[in-house]
């Protein structure tokens, strides 16, 4: 009662004013605050409200390379089981390049000619060099079970899908700014190549020992850049080529019919349940903003 009588400014005593620096006021304490502290409290002022025709577009790129790794891993295991050759994965490796860049084409704003032929020598350097190392690739891991490096492979493409940067590339867009890849986004691609090598170790022929690296490769560096420029290009084609790709991967799946049902049953879990698990949580939220947050500065530079 007698600290409040004290802080109570007289008449001839001056008023407490709010400043950030200047030291004490005569007649307050240091941490004094008035009537006036809790008048500019805002409650929940950057939350965002979703429903689920908004949360549901994002999942879906989820699921989009979900089903990419699918098909990567229903590819090797035919190859380590001998049912495709490397004349087909020769073609298929191919195809994807061509249809990549066509894509690339098609969305690109500012492809021009010389960057064309950049990339297509850095391609051919690249093709080249996998095709000299594919004999080292090929004796790798000859003192290596099997069983380990199935387990690792395991390990490693779990890694990569849970580091993964669902909402963009690691490598740059056409036209796009540079902007550094992530520490998680990093780890991610190193984990994928090394399960594509580890993979391609234990294939009994050094071209398919090229052509699998060659086709892994492709998948998990030109894949999420073409998805993402498509996606940038066009959402409702985005969309459309997530739908299709999705019934293809449950179509090529289907032989395998307990892994379909499991994949089936994590479409499902990141595309309707993520979505409404997100928009139920967000009605728990609660964010208080107000005086005693940190300034933050705001810049209007203008030429």
């Amino acid at each position: 009662m007698e600290n409040r009588i004290n802080q109570i400014p007289s008449p001839t005593q001056r008023r407490w004013r709010k400043v950030a620096y200047g030291g004490m006021q005569p007649g307050f304490d240091d941490n004094h605050t008035d009537n006036t502290f809790l008048q500019e409290m805002v409650m929940n002022a950057n939350v965002v409200k979703r429903n689920m025709l908004k949360v549901m577009p994002d999942s879906i790129s989820i699921s989009q390379y979900l089903c990419i790794v699918a098909l990567v891993v229903l590819v090797w295991n035919h190859t380590l089981n001998s049912t495709i050759t490397h004349n087909f994965l020769l073609i298929l490796d191919v195809a994807l390049l061509a249809s990549g860049f066509f894509i690339l084409l098609l969305t690109a704003k500012m492809l021009s000619f010389t960057l064309l032929i950049n990339y297509l020598i850095k391609i051919s350097f690249f093709t080249t060099s996998l095709y000299l190392l594919s004999p080292i690739y090929h004796t790798l891991t000859r003192s290596i079970s099997s069983d380990s490096i199935w387990a690792l492979t395991t390990s490693l493409i779990i890694l990569h899908l849970f580091l993964h940067n669902y909402s963009g590339s690691t490598i740059k867009a056409p036209g796009a700014l540079e902007i550094k890849p992530t520490l998680t986004s990093n780890i991610s691609l190193n984990a994928s190549i090394v399960a594509s090598l580890l993979i391609a170790s234990r294939l009994p022929s050094r071209v398919l020992v090229f052509v699998v690296i060659l086709f892994s490769l492709q998948v998990f560096l030109f894949a999420p850049l073409v998805t993402y420029c498509l996606k940038k290009y066009s959402v409702r084609l985005h969309l459309f080529f997530s739908l299709v790709l999705m019934v293809m991967t449950l179509s090529c799946v289907y032989c395998l019919h307990k892994l379909m049902f499991v994949l089936l049953g994590v479409l499902s879990f990141v595309n309707l349940v993520c979505p409404y698990w997100l928009i139920r949580i967000q009605e728990y939220k609660f964010e208080i903003n107000g005086p005693w947050d940190e300034a933050k500065l705001y810049f209007n530079i203008t030429d």
